[in-house]
């Protein structure tokens, strides 16, 4: 593979076609659109705020130290949305936080106390750098408490230093690589989120994590899914197929089996007086996937109208929660 990150990723873009994703009922050759319902709310997703530490090259929320689009959510705004699960029998198993960094929201310690002490599994996905150890002593009083339903997801985009750099910046490796060997070394279930984007098979990208986290001595099984999350690239203007009706049977897919068919994500827009729930983690900005403020206005169908829904649930085959 080559060592030289932005020549090797370079090459021709198929640039979408105009009319596509434009009518949420039908595709631009007239076929019935695919949808999906929510089956029944496993994963609640809180988007914790747009802050970021980082500006990732290719950050599908834009996340930064500037964009603020997304505000911090407030832990009276999360107990909100867990007393309404509570209150309506939903039986959702799991709180998902990401952001932006989570870590970087002055309330994050105390929203995941409150998630774990409800018994809901968490999840937290954080790039492990300097926000997250500057918490690191309540967050390890929470694991040493909880931590049978507790599970960070650290974001490393490859496991060669040279190809995360080229995604998340300089000198963003190390410290990396120090939060994820603290988390390991307390003891915390850990998991890790790598992207699909040197051209590499999978077997390939998974060998060489396992041949990483065999070296560093971290405890994650670079072979097992669930331990190593292999996200597709995402890009809106690439050029993708529409998904219709039809293509569930064609691919071999249930519409049960993508991402809205069991989740929701809370934001908090930045000036607007309520947080609000959309389809999916990966379109918060979108108003065609924005659902109410309650997760009973949230029930309602979701048409695949996103070149998203096609790159990373429905041939993607990806998912953002634990399991």
């Amino acid at each position: 593979m080559s060592t030289q990150p932005k020549e090797a990723l370079e090459g021709p873009r198929y640039l979408i076609e105009p009319g596509k994703f434009r009518d949420p009922t039908v595709t631009a050759d007239g076929e019935p659109r695919a949808h999906v319902t929510l089956q029944r709310l496993e994963t609640l997703w809180i988007n914790t705020g747009t802050l970021c530490n980082l500006t990732c090259r290719n950050c599908y929320i834009e996340s930064s130290p500037r964009n603020d689009s997304l505000a911090w959510i407030t832990r009276h705004e999360v107990r909100a949305y867990l007393d309404e699960i509570e209150g309506q029998g939903l039986g959702t198993r799991e709180i998902g936080f990401t952001g932006g960094e989570p870590f970087m929201n002055p309330e994050m310690i105390g929203m995941l106390e409150d998630v774990l002490e409800r018994g809901f599994e968490a999840l937290v996905l954080t790039n492990a750098m300097r926000p997250m150890m500057k918490v690191a002593e309540p967050l390890a009083a929470l694991n040493g408490r909880h931590g049978e339903r507790l599970t960070v997801r650290v974001s490393m985009d490859h496991y060669r230093p040279e190809w995360h750099e080229w995604e998340r910046g300089a000198k963003t490796w190390r410290p990396a690589m120090a939060g994820l060997r603290w988390l390991s070394e307390q003891g915390f279930r850990v998991s890790v989120a790598g992207r699909r984007f040197t051209g590499e098979c999978e077997q390939a990208v998974r060998d060489g994590f396992a041949a990483h986290f065999r070296h560093e001595g971290i405890a994650v099984d670079a072979h097992d899914p669930e331990d190593l999350v292999l996200f597709p690239e995402m890009d809106p203007a690439v050029d993708v197929p529409e998904i219709t009706e039809g293509c569930w049977d064609k691919l071999g897919r249930h519409p049960d089996s993508v991402m809205c068919a069991g989740s929701r994500m809370v934001v908090k827009r930045k000036g607007a007086e309520r947080p609000a729930v959309v389809a999916c983690t990966l379109l918060p900005y979108d108003p065609q996937f924005e659902l109410g403020s309650t997760l009973a206005d949230a029930q309602r169908t979701v048409p695949l109208n996103h070149p998203f829904c096609a790159q990373f649930c429905v041939l993607g085959g990806a998912s953002c929660s634990a399991s």
